[in-house]
């Protein structure tokens, strides 16, 4: 996908005067840098002294421990997947392939890699996501673990080979910020894990190649940092790479400018990214696990450095920790909702192991668990490294005001959590359309819902697939009828610009809400989206007869209207007229339900379609299957009104 000269006049056009500026002199720094590479500082009697506490690895428990060790043994013999791509060469890695495609990236300055053109270049994730080096981290602490040297000399090669195709501002792995932001965050780790090889010391501060690079990633995150309306997820990865590269690889005359500057911009950031109630402001729940798994290790950096850490940061993430354990279901699984790339921020896990559920048991490790916080029963690696290094949090005034009792309405995000018996889960979007100007991340899914019955996506927010090279997939997957809402006149509620790109955005707004427990919860909120039109819609949870109403008004002139819900991809869908009777198994047991749809349409099951793409689902990037969807087809006015209605049997 190449970028139109139509799409960057639409994304200045999003741009203050300030950011225009900000983009101005970076074009002139990348232009300089192609002539002015200067050489590292030369470097002498360095060292690493953040190293684990003694016990640490002792403390991860065995069965997680057996996990990474699999996972590692896989990756030695050169077996990995990256979003739906199953690899067999990572033994010897072509730094630049991009597997899916088979397209090499091009040799060049860095700036001059047209990255987005997937003709040119491949698929960018795929080229980019090995280069993370977050498999090394794998690699690295199944040898602290073990002590089996041929893990620590498999990391040792590929790092060797990494820097001697990769030198500074050449090629595609100098373009991104982010990249090279969770790519320190990775060498700080490994060599951390690696710290009782003897090799340790030679592959890191003896060599003056590491080091080189260490010095050239520095200076990069410190000339271009994301600014203005690209400040998301990719500045906190810059801050935070930059934060813990500066502390464990102190070794440079910049060092304590470099770790100053990283720290205030993560405090700002953070802030920033954040609602006051803890959610993350894109709305896109996987850039909330991201941003607080990068939040956390930053701050485990500053304090086994003894670095001082603002206590608003603290404060930020302990937040975000308590928002993560309000909105999870009875498996642990956050909402789907926006943009999901399967990023992460540090990765020493094996497969099994639940992102949310290592996410929540750090929290409690660093933060203390609430008596209303769902129980962790799995295991993971990464919460005794962390803990180890992070100083608890006092039990000072600012944590004092925790929530007392599990929150189920979050204002400021416009999140609610609707919960009734046998672990029936509901979602309700009643927030902004995304964050800052462009929404990078958001979905067009205004007023949507996605319902869960023990964990099983029920009526499901189909997920996001893919960003580049696809246009109609991505189209697709964040457009008003991908999502469990209504959509009017065949348009999005939200005009898209093209990718990451959202011109107009739909203004929400929560009318009412109940989540008492009294036997009925209810929820209701309208959109501005469709301009001449509102549409309204009520949502209304009964736990005695475990039955959920949903009632969709639209207050306006007469539209054409169609009204879609998307099945999980475990549910067996029998339409008859409006009436479908869903089916699934659950831990061996059959579960069903009866979804009355609304009779003044028509309506029609979907699945698998490609022209246009129309029933499928997501579960994580580059990965998609075949689900049904329903859609309903007709008029809407301001006379009537659309009632689904959604019952669980016994």
């Amino acid at each position: 996908m190449t970028m139109s000269a139509g799409w960057y006049l639409r994304r200045l056009s999003r741009m203050g005067p300030r950011e225009v500026g900000g983009r101005a002199v970076d074009a002139v720094r990348r232009r300089w840098w192609r002539s002015a590479r200067p050489a590292c500082p030369s470097v002498t009697g360095a060292r690493f002294t953040a190293v684990l506490p003694a016990g640490t690895i002792a403390a991860i428990p065995p069965d997680a421990a057996k996990r990474l060790i699999a996972e590692a043994d896989r990756l030695m013999y050169g077996h990995a997947e990256y979003f739906g791509v199953v690899r067999d060469d990572l033994a010897d890695p072509d730094w630049w392939c991009d597997p899916k495609t088979g397209r090499r990236a091009p040799w060049g300055y860095a700036f001059d890699v047209p990255y987005r053109d997937e003709d040119a270049v491949g698929d960018i994730k795929q080229i980019w996501e090995l280069s993370r080096h977050q498999y090394l981290t794998q690699l690295a602490a199944a040898y602290a673990i073990t002590g089996n040297e041929r893990y620590a000399e498999r990391v040792a090669e590929h790092l060797r080979s990494w820097w001697a195709a990769n030198a500074p501002l050449r090629g595609v792995h100098w373009i991104s910020g982010i990249e090279l932001g969770i790519r320190l965050l990775s060498w700080v780790w490994i060599r951390r894990l690696l710290d009782g090889w003897p090799g340790a010391a030679g592959l890191f501060e003896g060599n003056p190649v590491a080091v080189n690079q260490i010095w050239h990633h520095q200076r990069w995150l410190a000339a271009f940092p994301s600014r203005g309306s690209s400040a998301n997820n990719h500045v906190i990865a810059e801050a935070a790479g930059q934060l813990a590269a500066a502390c464990a690889f102190g070794w440079f005359p910049s060092s304590a400018r470099w770790r100053a500057d990283a720290l205030r911009s993560l405090e700002r950031h953070l802030r920033g990214n954040t609602f006051d109630s803890g959610l993350n402001r894109e709305l896109a729940t996987e850039y909330h696990g991201l941003v607080l798994e990068l939040g956390l290790a930053a701050v485990a950096e500053a304090d086994a450095a003894g670095v001082p850490v603002p206590a608003s940061i603290r404060l930020v993430l302990l937040r975000m920790t308590d928002a993560l354990a309000a909105v999870v279901d009875s498996r642990l699984r956050p909402p789907r909702q926006g943009d999901a790339d399967d990023g992460h921020g540090l990765v020493v896990e094996g497969a099994g192991t639940d992102r949310w559920g290592s996410l929540l048991a750090t929290g409690g490790a660093v933060f203390g668990r609430l008596a209303w916080w769902p129980e962790v029963t799995g295991t993971d690696v990464r919460t005794p490294l962390l803990a180890a290094l992070i100083e608890p949090t006092e039990p000072t005034e600012p944590a004092a005001t925790r929530p007392a009792s599990r929150p189920a309405h979050f204002a400021d995000a416009g999140l609610t959590i609707l919960r009734g018996p046998e672990e029936i889960w509901c979602r309700c979007d009643g927030g902004p359309h995304g964050f800052l100007s462009i929404a990078a991340h958001a979905h067009a899914d205004a007023l949507s819902v996605e319902v869960r019955h023990d964990g099983v996506d029920v009526l499901a927010d189909p997920g996001t697939y893919c960003y580049h090279g696809q246009p109609a997939w991505r189209q697709y997957f964040r457009s008003t009828l991908g999502h469990n809402t209504l959509e009017l006149d065949g348009s999005d509620q939200s005009v898209s610009g093209g990718p990451f790109l959202w011109l107009r955005h739909a203004r929400s707004r929560v009318l009412a809400v109940d989540t008492s427990g009294e036997g009925v919860a209810r929820w209701c909120a309208e959109h501005d989206g469709y301009q001449r039109s509102v549409h309204r819609r009520r949502v209304e949870l009964t736990a005695a007869s475990r039955e959920l109403r949903v009632v969709d008004e639209v207050r306006g002139p007469s539209r054409d209207v169609r009204l879609a819900f998307h099945l999980g991809p475990a549910i067996a869908a029998d339409l008859v007229g409006n009436r479908a009777v869903l089916t699934w198994i659950r831990d061996g047991e059959g579960r069903s339900a009866v979804l009355d749809l609304p009779g003044q349409l028509s309506w029609r099951a979907h699945r698998g379609e490609t022209g246009p793409p129309l029933g499928w689902y997501s579960a994580g990037f580059g990965r998609k299957e075949p689900t049904t969807t329903l859609v309903g087809t007709g008029f809407a006015d301001d006379t009537q009104g659309f009632t689904t209605v959604l019952r669980f049997r016994g």
